[in-house]
């Protein structure tokens, strides 16, 4: 195919079929003719508009932002080759291997990456050393030898022997045999190897090709380095090998790609006005994914050449690698930094796409298929083309109204309501027929809603009640009941009555009299923003969740169905049983059938899946009392307002991505009393009794990673699984001798758990006197001391006669000396039991009591705050809990070690101690999270204790005994109400809101 100039379209290199021009005819005539864009949405990934763009830097945790190499190991870990060391990714955390960790590499400058056949890591540096990684995590070193140079190894492949082929730059290819022996084969003159390029491939036949500056470079099956053959056609200059997925190699020479077809290049794309071609990924649905030096990254798919949208362009900078995740993300190292391309569910429009304004306040579809979209900058149009084209509406002032409100005539002219500048009437084209404000007797304000009824009547929402513009005339209906203060909503049903939504409720219009619904008495709605119809039923969106009205009777679907917000704004349903819903926090998607058994009181709660900007909508701030300000379009998608621009989403594609599979789960690190161990590339680990045992854990999936939820079982110790929420390590401590499995599993939010367990297996071994031989050596001497003291008293006893014989009175005295000695040993009886009790009742506090820090641990705080729960709900008393966690402890542990991080561990529950009064609880619930339990406290209290706890911790000075080194915490904070039916669903309210602590900056308390 053939790109010119700017022109985007593809145009063939060789002519086409006839019966392929006919189809092609065919598709464009189905298009054009209003086929919905949804039926070919299922066919390929969409249009680059709808992808997200992610970046990450050295300021994120990068050791350097130029990335060489991208490779994805079979458990799902991402890897980065740098300058400052390899980089492995877990979708949360980085972590880097360089020269100064254990294991560690021979240098720090990487060149290449590899994965082989088995899951093992292939690594070159800069002074020509190869390490290997194995798939169980042992590293084992090839070290340079001569005559191979000690130079960077810039690329690496393996052929069908396992033989590694190596690229030195500068200089010739060499191999690394399976035997560990490294062989060099130096350049024949002639051959432009000093100019070499970053690519080599192998192909299927074991031939080596190779790019360079100077052109194409090939070792053929006879061990011969030469030029490509001329008779290729591919000229000099910049020339290099790419070998696809499936096996088809291609060659990039300028600005021509080709494709290798029996032995010869076939050009398949001339890429006019794009130079310099540096990195090439062929995915997984074909199209063909290009980094240059500095012009970006481009795609070739089913869309044509496509570009990045302007304003989410990569920036400057050579694209030196490209990697296709197995979740199909597209990562992208430049030199600039790390970038992710992900496909998103919505697709967004905002300034840079032509609107006037970011700030949208309502949206219509007109008969035309049209789009009219207002916002706080005017009206825009966008045609059948998809090409916005701002109206020329005017205020007074001369400048574009804000336009809050629109609705389409009956004789398809348009109508706009306007903040504070009256209605505006257009024609199909957006030509301004005539405008009402005051004068015409529209009352001064906000005409927030619009309505035009059967009969071409349009009824307007204004700040004092409705008004009516009927043949050019302005009135305002004097029925009594009417409202007479602000109108938020406007809709008209199957009956031709009109629907009004105010601040203070819903009034309904039906004919001559006016009905009042009154909403307070059943979950407190007041405020109304929109009205939908489905079927026979009225769904009003409010303040207090959504109410359905239906055969003259109120439900109500609110947060204690399931809700996860109270204000809502417009619902709508599409036309596959979804059921779309605007808020203030995003867009809430359920199902219509589910929504209705749940109104109907057949079913508890709702499930509702919850999308915003990670999801690709503009702003996840959806803008309400405007309208309509969510809609259904003909072609099937949905759309809606927000405070970043217009969102919209076709339901057809929905699908694809609830079919996401669950992530992996896999075992990152395991620590015995704080101290690492090497737990991979064993069958058994064998830890010593009494220790504390630390196991932490991942969900290896780069798409909304934060989000992955965990649960846990421990074979020998739990009979069920146990979820963790987002926690991902777990800890241990005493725990019994016996043998142990871990098992973890992951799911995304909504999603089924993974099959993909992570496990691990080990023995606790018993301490000395635990051991069976010793119990049974121990026994023998027991009986043997027995029966010895049996002879002993026997003796005794005969001597003691014989005494008897002979003096009474001697006979006495012993008498009464073992009398006394029988009670000393009655009395060491009795001191043992007490010892023994003692004993008892210290093991009892240490099940209860964390062993670092002294404060109660889980167990203790869970038994309290079940007891705690059930106290406060039987007398009514307040009951408050804090769950905070220290900001960015790992990296204090990562750079100062975990006995610094134990130190620290001790002076945080010190801290919160001394923060503490006698009726509070502080305890230590796992790793860095800490609760605090505070007994007849109102919310306002527990803000205070936690003000004055912050302020404690920014006043500690030099922890752990560093200077400098400062440590925050993030906290969630929650107050027992009706909603919480048990103690787990009160600590979940304090675990959500300590994770929104978190996003939102840490070194804070959000309250729940």
């Amino acid at each position: 195919m053939s790109v010119s100039g700017g022109d985007t379209r593809w145009r063939p290199v060789q002519p086409d079929s006839l019966w392929q021009r006919l189809l092609t005819a065919l598709l464009l005539a189905c298009l054009w003719c209003g086929l919905p864009g949804a039926v070919l949405a299922q066919d390929g990934p969409p249009p680059l508009r709808d992808y997200a763009i992610d970046v990450w830097t050295s300021r994120n945790g990068l050791p350097h932002n130029s990335l060489r190499d991208i490779a994805q190991t079979p458990e799902g870990h991402l890897w980065f080759a740098t300058w400052e060391g390899l980089v492995r990714y877990n979708g949360l955390d980085f972590t880097v291997f360089d020269r100064s960790t254990r294991p560690g590499l021979r240098d720090n400058g990487v060149g290449a990456l590899y994965v082989d056949r088995n899951g093992g890591l292939w690594i070159s540096d800069s002074r020509g050393n190869v390490t290997r990684r194995s798939a169980d995590g042992r590293w084992q070193v090839f070290e340079r030898r001569p005559p191979a140079p000690q130079v960077l190894i810039q690329a690496m492949q393996m052929d069908s022997h396992g033989k590694l082929w190596l690229l030195y730059e500068g200089n010739g290819i060499g191999t690394l045999a399976p035997d560990g022996q490294f062989h060099y084969q130096a350049p024949p003159p002639g051959v432009p190897m000093a100019l070499s390029f970053t690519k080599l491939v192998v192909d299927a036949q074991d031939r080596v090709w190779v790019g360079t500056l100077d052109g194409l470079v090939v070792r053929g099956t006879d061990g011969v380095l030469r030029r490509a053959p001329e008779s290729f056609g591919l000229g000099r200059g910049l020339v290099w090998p790419y070998r696809g997925p499936d096996g088809v190699l291609w060659i990039v020479a300028g600005d021509r790609i080709y494709r290798m077809v029996d032995g010869v290049p076939e050009l398949q794309h001339q890429l006019s006005g794009i130079q310099h071609i540096t990195a090439m990924l062929q995915d997984r649905h074909g199209d063909l994914w290009l980094g240059t030096e500095n012009q970006g990254l481009v795609r070739l798919s089913r869309h044509g050449l496509e570009r990045l949208p302007a304003g989410l362009n990569l920036p400057g900078g050579r694209v030196v690698s490209l990697r296709e995740d197995a979740e199909g993300s597209i990562w992208v190292g430049a030199n600039g930094g790390l970038y992710r391309l992900r496909e998103t569910l919505f697709s967004s429009f905002t300034e840079r796409d032509g609107l006037s304004g970011d700030y949208v306040r309502t949206v219509l579809e007109d008969r035309q298929r049209q789009l009219w979209v207002g916002s706080a900058s005017g009206l825009d149009r966008r045609d059948h083309q998809g090409v916005f084209h701002p109206v020329g509406l005017r205020n007074q002032g001369g400048k574009p109204p804000s336009v809050l409100s629109l609705a389409q005539g009956r004789n398809d002219d348009l109508w706009a309501g306007t903040f504070g500048d009256g209605i505006f009437q257009l024609d199909a084209q957006g030509r301004t027929l005539r405008q009402f404000g005051e004068a015409q007797g529209v009352p001064g304000g906000n005409i927030r809603a619009i309505a035009v009824d059967r009969n071409g009547v349009v009824w307007a929402g204004t700040q004092k009640g409705v008004a009516r513009i009927e043949a050019e005339r302005v009135s305002v209906p004097t029925v009594a009941g009417m409202p007479t203060g602000l109108i938020t909503a406007l809709a008209h049903d199957g009956e031709g009555d009109l629907w009004i939504g105010t601040i203070e409720g819903v009034r309904v219009l039906r004919g001559d009299h006016v009905q009042s619904i009154d909403l307070s008495a059943l979950g407190g709605g007041r405020s109304v923003f929109g009205f939908q119809q489905v079927g026979d039923a009225m769904w009003i969106s409010t303040d207090r969740g959504l109410y359905r009205y239906q055969d003259d009777r109120l439900s109500r679907v609110g947060l204690e169905q399931g809700m996860p917000v109270d204000t809502v704004f417009q619902l709508v349903p599409d036309r596959v049983g979804n059921v779309w819903i605007s808020s203030n926090r995003g867009v809430l998607r359920t199902d219509m059938a589910m929504l209705n058994a749940v109104a109907d009181g057949t079913q508890r709660r709702l499930d509702v899946e919850h999308y915003n900007e990670i999801d690709g909508m503009a702003n996840s701030q959806a803008n309400g009392s405007s309208g309509p300000s969510a809609i259904l379009r003909q072609d099937g998608t949905f759309w809606v307002v927000t405070a970043g621009g217009l969102s919209t989403v076709d339901p057809l594609r929905l699908q694809r991505f609830r079919e996401r599979l669950a992530p992996p789960a896999v075992i990152e690190s395991v620590l015995v009393d704080g101290v690492p161990l090497h737990w991979q590339g064993s069958n058994h680990n064998a830890l010593p009794g009494g220790g504390r045992l630390s196991i932490s854990y991942v969900g290896l999936s780069y798409l909304m990673s934060e989000r992955i939820r965990y649960r846990t079982r421990l074979d020998g110790l739990d009979n069920g699984w146990i979820e963790r929420g987002q926690q991902r390590s777990v800890e241990f401590i005493g725990l019994p001798p016996g043998d142990y499995t871990l098992h973890v599993s992951a799911a995304h939010p909504g999603g089924t758990w993974s099959g993909s367990e992570a496990t691990w297996s080990f023995t606790v071994k018993p301490f000395l006197w635990q051991r069976r031989s010793v119990q049974i050596i121990g026994g023998l001497l027991l009986l043997a001391g027995l029966i010895a003291l049996y002879r002993y008293l026997i003796d005794r006893y005969k001597a003691s006669n014989l005494r008897l014989a002979r003096k009474v009175d001697e006979a006495t005295r012993d008498l009464q000396a073992q009398t006394a000695n029988l009670q000393a040993l009655n009395q060491e009886k009795t001191q043992l039991a007490d010892r023994l009790k003692l004993q008892s009742e210290q093991f009892e506090r240490q099940a209860r009591e964390d062993a670092l820090t002294g404060l109660p641990n889980r167990r203790a705080f869970d038994e309290t705050l079940a007891r705690d729960f059930a106290r406060s709900q039987r007398s009514g008393h307040p009951l408050c809990l804090v769950v905070l966690d220290i900001d960015h402890f790992k990296d204090v542990n990562d750079t100062h070690s975990h006995s610094v991080g134990d130190v620290v561990l001790v002076e945080v529950a010190r801290l919160i101690a001394s923060a503490c009064r006698d009726s509070d609880m502080p305890a230590r619930t796992g790793g860095e999270e800490f609760t605090l339990l505070l007994n007849d406290t109102r919310l306002g209290e527990a803000a205070h204790v936690c003000a004055r706890l912050r302020g404690l911790f920014h006043d500690h000075p030099d922890w752990a005994g560093i200077p400098g080194l400062k440590v925050t915490f993030s906290a969630g904070l929650v107050e027992l109400d009706t909603a919480d039916r048990t103690p787990m669903l009160l600590y979940q309210r304090a675990d959500r809101a300590l994770y929104r602590a978190k996003s939102e900056g840490r070194d804070r308390t959000a309250i729940g």
